[in-house]
């Protein structure tokens, strides 16, 4: 099985991966967004989003989908990034994983944007990549992890 990071930590992916030819998908397996659009219940679902396919479909279902993978084809499309931090701010809660083609030196902006799993396309270190995370202490922009403004955190500490 591959290895992924989810939540801070080095583990083996538990998904079936996308079979994109197929008529109907395993439990436990990740669609794509047609597959997963014909699926009679999204309870526990797994959908992969492309480039070229936002988060709307899924915004009604966001309760019942387990698992979010948002593809990276090429290191050039940033697209995911806005996917991620959309399906956060409406409320999704489940796994959000950064699929393909993104540089650990990507990593903090991804988790900044919402996603706590990445699997990524090369043959990245792992442990590198985790530790990665730990590369800044503290963010001045507001974000989903982060919804103040360093400048509001101080006054707020200060008053």
């Amino acid at each position: 099985m591959p290895k992924i990071i989810r939540r801070g930590v080095i583990t083996a992916d538990n998904r079936h991966g996308i079979d994109a030819d197929a008529e109907t998908t395993l439990p436990g397996q990740v669609c794509t967004l047609a597959q997963w659009l014909k699926l009679a219940d999204k309870c526990g679902s797994a959908v992969q989003l492309e480039p070229g396919q936002p988060p709307a479909p899924l915004l009604e279902h966001l309760e019942d989908i387990e698992l979010v993978v948002i593809h990276f084809p090429v290191l050039t499309d940033g697209r995911g990034f806005s996917y991620g931090r959309e399906l956060r701010e409406r409320g999704y809660l489940g796994e959000l994983r950064a699929s393909g083609h993104f540089i650990r030196d990507q990593l903090t902006y991804l988790v900044r944007c919402g996603f706590d799993a990445f699997q990524m396309a090369d043959n990245t270190d792992l442990e590198a990549a985790l530790l990665s995370l730990n590369d800044f202490s503290e963010h001045y922009q507001a974000a989903v992890d982060e919804p103040l403004p360093l400048f509001r955190r101080r006054q707020i500490a200060a008053s």
